[in-house]
């Protein structure tokens, strides 16, 4: 029997890699035309952004 901890990793981690593979062979039909996924796709690329932005920040500051 595994460890609790562990399988609720393994458990998470299947699901994750489930949800990005399907996202992945979805796009794959519709190649660059626009279609229904767009907004999860701008989800996706919003939210890497705001991780890169808050791993390194910009060294831009706003005027006041």
């Amino acid at each position: 029997m595994m460890n609790p901890q562990i399988e609720k990793v393994v458990k998470v981690t299947t699901v994750v890699a489930t949800t990005v593979v399907s996202y992945f062979l979805l796009t794959a039909d519709y190649g660059p035309e626009p279609n229904a996924l767009d907004p999860i796709r701008e989800r996706i690329l919003s939210a890497q952004d705001s991780v890169k932005e808050f791993i390194f920040p910009s060294k831009k500051r706003p005027d006041k």
